[in-house]
Order: structure tokens, then sequence, then C-alpha cells
């Protein structure tokens, strides 16, 4: 199976969940215009709007009526409809009129012109509504879906089109064969479903959606646009959802839904498995409870399946036991090795003991329940195979501080030259883009210290690309997604080791996260930069510096719509798994034709692409050194104590929640309360900002 068939089908299944919610319409048996005798369809076919101003055209469309007519009239029904489907030519598909051409061949009439009257009859059947083949039939026969648009604006709505059409040429952003796809869809539903284009309803996208991808065995053209182009004329009701993407997210599962992905065959351990979600569930929040899930319905009693077929009970043996806490402290993993080669190796699992851990609580969180309910929880009482010296938990974290300390010491010394790589990459690739620009196809040009050449454009070419060649390695470059990139990857490296936030913390920061406090002492204004609540669920209100503000101010500059503001956008959450209200985030851009905000593992991906470009080498292994964006926090916290600020002091105003616990603080101006005052003695960087913060927080 191809990459492009498993992602349909990845597509078709995300589908589905919304269907049930948003039911398409059906398409009702019978209807006034396919009960109508023929005289009347003949009638009603060949006059006005129907006559076409060229002669010959119209002489051909009305000779493939009647042979539509002829045919059809040969099966049996009480509608044309009826006829149609007894016909067995929609099973056909693309090649639907080989059963018309077979049945009029066998009465001697034959023309090299016949196809093409059949399909002008065809066309003019579906726009009188005499006929509505199904959207599998419409999607998979592209010649004739193209033609439906004009027929159907004509004699079926002119004003809903005329509406249509006027919206898609007003929108700048929508290029002219994203227009054509628009109406095109609209027709193919209106011929399908029937009606005018107010009565399309969000089911009937979704059906068509997964139609087309089934069809194609590939992601569907310009979905969200067409999605947004309705939805922008208010056909479908107030509690559609904002965009397209929000449709294609499944949201919270249950706790059985949960479960059931890892197709456990023992039922009752299953039903167990649920139960304990279940009451633990108000407890937790979505991510908690979905990696409860993971921890002991894959990786316990899944495991445990595998290895011990037919396994039914929690009392596990002494040696099954074993294995099953040796298998867990390893995983296989994709490596590659210096020479760029990738293979197979076993590596430790740094998080086997959580693990361990969620298994041990579930044993014991049994037993205490067994005392308070025995007739539910009392039979599944065995004896824990996970001991208290297992998971190790001081040992765990002395260990887990000795390897984040390391890579901090690896890390922090390479951190400016990872600056100064990102800073050279987005002033390179804007050089090279604007270079571009001015540049005419087939022409070479330099910039960046780099030479290119613009290809010719090739035919359906999206303008939103540029494209150019490298003439030294011979490859094609997307100039404006290098430039996407190479910007992001710089805005997101100098955020996160200027201010030490989490990555949630910085995709959510927003136009509305600056505000200004005015000193009642001096009167001075200071900057601000507001931290939503994350993993510690405490705001806190970080000192804008003069350099985060230049990079503040020029991330808003580039999102800054040209009316003025941030545009506003919806952001997925993917540990609660819901979409949060649009809001102007700073961190999102522009995808193809509409704003999306960036993602965790687009942010990740940039960092790598940003890393690869260091030359950095991790001195353990030698392979490429990886930033995670969570190295930046420690960073942030090592460079401020190495400043002079107190490690408490650097740990709260981070946000840090362990050091929030061990010394008490629940709020920063508690900092002054208890006598720690964060003004240091120090001329380095961080001098002026500390006395500010301390002026604030007093």
């Amino acid at each position: 199976m191809t990459t492009a068939t498993l992602k349909a089908v990845s597509t078709a299944a995300a589908l589905k969940l919304p269907r049930d919610r948003f039911p398409a319409r059906t398409v009702p048996n019978d209807w006034a215009a396919t009960r109508l005798r023929r005289a009347a369809v003949w009638q009603h076919t060949t006059g006005t709007p129907f006559v076409l101003a060229n002669p010959v055209v119209q002489a051909k469309r009305v000779r493939g009526l009647a042979h539509l007519l002829d045919w059809l009239e040969d099966f049996p029904g009480a509608s044309w409809q009826q006829r149609w489907l007894a016909s067995g030519a929609e099973s056909l598909g693309a090649q639907w009129r080989r059963a018309p051409l077979h049945w009029l061949n066998h009465r001697g009439r034959r023309s090299s012109w016949l196809p093409s009257e059949l399909s002008n009859g065809m066309k003019v059947l579906i726009c009188a509504d005499v006929l509505r083949p199904s959207l599998e039939w419409l999607v998979s026969v592209p010649s004739l879906k193209g033609d439906l648009a004009p027929g159907l604006a004509l004699v079926r709505d002119r004003d809903g089109f005329a509406r249509l059409q006027a919206h898609c040429d007003g929108r700048a952003d929508l290029s002219a064969p994203s227009r054509r796809l628009v109406l095109q869809r609209v027709a193919v539903l209106l011929a399908a479903k029937g009606g005018t284009v107010g009565d399309i309803m969000l089911g009937d996208v979704l059906e068509l959606a997964e139609t087309e991808t089934a069809v194609r065995t590939s992601w569907p053209k310009d979905l969200p646009v067409f999605y947004s182009v309705l939805r922008e004329l208010e056909i479908f009701g107030p509690e559609s959802p904002t965009g397209w993407r929000e449709l294609r997210t499944g949201g919270q599962q249950t706790p059985e839904e949960l479960i059931d992905r890892y197709r456990i065959e023992c039922r009752p351990i299953r039903d167990l498995l649920v139960d304990y979600l279940r009451e633990r569930q108000p407890a937790l929040d979505y991510n908690s409870l979905r990696g409860l899930a993971y921890f002991l319905g894959c990786r316990f009693w899944r495991d445990l399946e595998l290895h011990h077929p037919g396994i039914d009970t929690l009392h596990l043996p002494a040696d099954v036991a074993t294995a099953w806490r040796q298998r867990l402290t390893s995983r296989p993993e994709t490596v590659t090795g210096p020479d760029g080669a990738t293979f197979m190796a076993t590596v430790p699992r740094i998080s086997f003991r959580e693990c361990l851990a969620k298994v041990r609580s579930f044993y014991l969180d049994l037993s205490q329940w067994a005392i308070e309910d025995p007739g539910r929880w009392a039979h599944w009482v065995a004896p824990c195979p996970v001991g208290r010296e297992d998971t190790g938990r001081r040992k765990h974290k002395r260990q887990l501080k000795a390897r984040m300390d390391a890579r901090t010491r690896e890390r922090l010394p390479v951190l400016p030259v990872l600056v100064r790589t990102v800073d050279h990459r987005r002033r390179t690739a804007e050089a090279l883009l604007r270079a571009a620009w001015q540049t005419e196809p087939g022409t070479t040009f330099t910039a960046g210290g780099q030479t290119l050449i613009r290809p010719l454009l090739r035919p359906g070419t999206s303008a939103d690309k540029i494209w150019a060649e490298d003439l030294t390695s011979g490859k094609r470059r997307d100039l404006v997604q290098e430039e996407e990139y190479a910007f992001w990857a710089w805005a997101a490296v100098e955020v996160l080791r200027l201010t030490g936030v989490r990555i949630e913390e910085l995709l959510e920061i927003s136009h509305h996260s600056l505000v200004q406090y005015r000193l009642p002492t001096t009167g001075e204004i200071v900057p601000l930069l507001q931290i939503a609540p994350s993993k510690t669920d405490a705001e806190r209100l970080l000192v804008v510096s003069p350099e985060l503000a230049e990079v503040l101010s020029t991330i808003i500059s580039r999102i800054r719509q040209p009316s003025g503001p941030v545009p506003m956008v919806p952001a997925y959450d993917w540990h609660e798994c819901m979409w949060m209200p649009p809001a102007p985030l700073l961190f999102q851009r522009r995808f193809r034709t509409e704003r999306r905000a960036i993602s965790h593992g687009t942010v990740r991906k940039m960092l790598k692409s940003a890393l690869a470009d260091t030359g950095l080498v991790d001195p353990a292994d030698g392979r490429p050194l990886n930033y995670t964006p969570h190295d930046f926090r420690r960073l942030f916290i090592t460079d401020a104590v190495m400043n002079g600020l107190p490690p408490h002091i650097a740990q709260v105003i981070a946000g840090h929640r362990d050091i929030n616990v061990t010394l008490g603080y629940k709020d920063p101006r508690e900092l002054h309360q208890m006598g720690e005052n964060p003004q240091v003695a120090s001329s380095g960087r961080w001098a002026g900002e500390l006395q500010r913060y301390y002026e604030l927080t007093a």
C-alpha cells in the first residue's frame, strides 16, 4: 500500500466521526422531475433555457437526449432514476457510455459522434433534475462534472451561483483553479442531492470529501478553501466549526476507545482496564488519562498478550513478571550512523520507570478499592509484579538530573553558534527570495553567496511558490518554504532562549500577551509578556528586554494584516485534544489559502533543520546535535544563574513547578515578603532587568 493510499485511508477514517455529528442529506427514491413522462421530459429539456445559441452543438445535444431516453426506456422502473439505476451504467464510472453505446450498436446506430452526443444529453438530464447520479459516479467522471456548474447556474439556482461567484471573485487569496474547483464541487452536490446552493449541508461536504478521497485514493485538493467559502456565505449553521481542520480531529476519546486502540484479546481484562480508567477519569486531565491508558493497555497488558498468548489473569508468575520488566527497559529505534546510513538498534527506554509506577498504582488501587467495594474489585486483587524498589524514584530523579545537566553542559557553549546560524539562515533565505521575485523565469540570480536559476513556469504551478534550481547540486528548491522555515526557526530560538517558556506557552503567546505596567515610584512604563497558565496552572509576567522586544516586533510586523490587526486563528490543544477559540497568536503562518497556528511538530522540524546547518555533533555518539524546545528552559535558567541571578529566583521567573513546590513559592511577589531581593550586584546583562523585576514584584 502506497503512502498516498495510507494517507487517504486515514483521512477517510478521520471524517467518519464528524459525519455522525453532521449527517448528509439522503436522496429520495423519486421526485417530480424524474416521474415525468417522456413527452414532458422532451419538451422541458429541448426548450428554454436549454437551447444553445450554436445550432450545431444544440443539434448534438438533442440527438444525445433522444439516444439516452430511448436507451433508458428499455429498462424497468416507474421513474427515470429507477431506470438509470437498473441500467448498471453507474457502476461503470468513467466508462458509463459503454452501456448505451453497446445498446445503440445492437440497433444499428453507429457514429463517431455518439460518445460526445451522449455526454451532452446526460448533462442536460442532470441539470434538469431528471437524473441524480451518485457522488461516486460524478466524482469519477471528470469530463462531465467540470461542465455542470454553468448549466446548473443557468437552470437551477441562478442567484445562488451568482452570489457564490461574486464571493470567490472577492477573495484575492483564491487562484483561478481554486475558484473553478469551488463551483465544480457545489455543482456536483446539487447534481447528486438536488436543491439549491443554500440547501447544501455540512454533512454533504463531508460525504463529498470522503467520496473524493476513496475514488482518488489521495487527499482532495483545496477542501479547506471549499469549506471556508461556504461557511463565509453562512450556508452552514452557527454550530459549524470555524475551519476544515477542526472537522478532521476526533476530539477526546472515551475510556473504551482509549483501551480498544490496543486490541486487547482478553475481554475481562479489557473491561477491567476500561472500568479503572473511568474511575480515575474525574481526577485526571485528558493527557494524563491518555498516558495511563497507553501504559496499562499497550506497554503492560498488550505486551503480555503478545509474549504469552492466552493470558487472562493479573496474578503473574514470577518469570513472566521478570521478563516483562526486562522488555520494558529497552526499545527498538532507527539510528543514523556517522556515514548517514540508517539501521535498527536497541536503545534504553528512559521512561520505563513511569510505566512501572503506573502498573504498581493500578494493582494497589485495586487492593484499596476491594476494601470499599469487594463485590466489584475483590476478585481482581493479585500480588503486584512491581515492587517499591523497582520504581527507584529517588535514584531515577538523580539519574534524570545528571542527564539533563550533561545536556546543558553540552549545549550551552554552542548556543551562540545556533543563534548565529538561525539568524544567518533567515537573512540568506530572505535575500534569495527577494532576488528570485525580481528575476524572470529562466534567468540566473545570485544572493547570499548562492547562485540559482529560476526555471520556466510549468502549467498549473501555484503562484504561491517560487522555485529555483541550485546550479551546484541540481536540486529544485521552494524558496518560499525555505524562507518560512528559516524565519520561524529564528523566531522560535530567540523567544525560547530569551524567555525560558515551555513550547506550549510559546505557541499560546498572542498579541494580547503584550501588556504594559507603569512603576508607581518613577512612572516608567515596563513592557511585560503575559504567559498563560500551562503546566503549573499559574499565570506569570516576564519583563520584555530590548532584545526580546525587537524579536516580537519583527514577528508582529510579519503576520499583521494590511489593515492593521493581527489575524485571529484557532489553535489545537494536543494535550486536551480540543480546539481553542480563535486568537491573535504570534506563531502563525499562511498555509496555502488559510492562516494556521504553528504546531509543536512544525517547531521541532524547524529546529532540526536549523541544527543540521550548524554542523554540530553530539560528543557522546557523533550524531547531529539535537536541541529540544525544553532544552532552552534549562539554558535560560543556567545562563541567568551564571550572570548573577540566584537559582531559586531564576526558577520562579521561568515558572519551574518543582522549585515552586520545594520552596513554597506560589507567586513571585512572595519573594519580597520572604526577604529575597532579586537585585544583585552584577554589571552583566541581567542587572537592569532584575532591578525592574524587583520593583515590579515589590
